[in-house]
């Protein structure tokens, strides 16, 4: 790719992250007229890596623009989105199940920084013959037929997502395991969600997450996914 469409590329991830940031806040602050609830202040996680530990799956140059500028920007946003609010939970799966009750600020920034603080942790280096084992494998089997059947309709998933969203593996409420995809931030735990369940694990789809490296190449992104899983991340998650 030639130098002149990298930068085009790259001012246009950073275009639409958002960057007419405010400022994070280090803490909590206290709110309403008692002064007895603290206002949540949602802060951006460090990753739990290097921006380079990924690749060559996942560039570095990627991985910091999302990490320091997209989940930067939900970070603040839905920041901003609650200043006025008397009270705001702390833990944001706890506003997912009543999402429609919310403004879309709130719904499509706190689902931004919930779902980027999920996918950095559902990776790690990448490893050749990085799979499953144990419960997790057995239940992928029994509920796909093989890994290799699971990988293709969670591909078909995340490929047929129109536009931005998610790719999701899930834990319905029976336990069984199941294949979704959401638009734009939302996810499984949300109320909207035509699919709902435990988020086991998560493929960001927006082209931000991938077209440094793969431009137009979706498919190839998913399957280089495969090497990043942090397969025991999912597996706690599903246990």
């Amino acid at each position: 790719m030639s130098s002149n469409r990298r930068d085009f590329l790259r001012n246009t991830l950073l275009a639409g992250a958002g960057l007419s940031l405010v400022p994070l806040a280090g803490g909590a602050r206290a709110f309403g007229a008692a002064g007895g609830f603290e206002k949540p202040v949602f802060k951006l996680p460090d990753l739990p890596y290097d921006f380079k530990a990924l690749e060559p799956y996942i560039d570095a140059e990627t991985m910091q623009i999302h990490h320091d500028k997209h989940h930067a920007a939900y970070v603040a946003n839905l920041n901003k989105a609650i200043e006025t609010m008397d009270e705001f939970p702390t833990d944001l799966a706890k506003v997912f199940p009543n999402i429609e009750k919310y403004s879309p600020a709130v719904r499509n920034n706190g689902g931004g920084h919930w779902n980027h603080t999920f996918f950095w942790e559902i990776m790690r280096p990448g490893r050749e013959n990085n799979a499953p084992a144990g419960k997790l494998a057995e239940a992928i089997v029994k509920s796909f037929g093989s890994l290799n059947d699971f990988k293709k309709q969670f591909k078909d998933a995340a490929t047929a997502q129109f536009g931005s969203g998610w790719a999701w593996l899930i834990k319905e409420g029976n336990g069984t395991l199941a294949i979704s995809s959401t638009p734009n931030q939302d996810n499984p735990l949300m109320s909207v969600s035509a699919k709902k369940g435990k988020p086991i694990l998560g493929l960001d789809v927006w082209e931000h997450a991938y077209y440094l490296k793969y431009q137009n190449k979706r498919g190839d992104y998913i399957d280089n996914f495969w090497y990043v899983v942090n397969w025991d991340k999912a597996a706690a998650l599903f246990a």
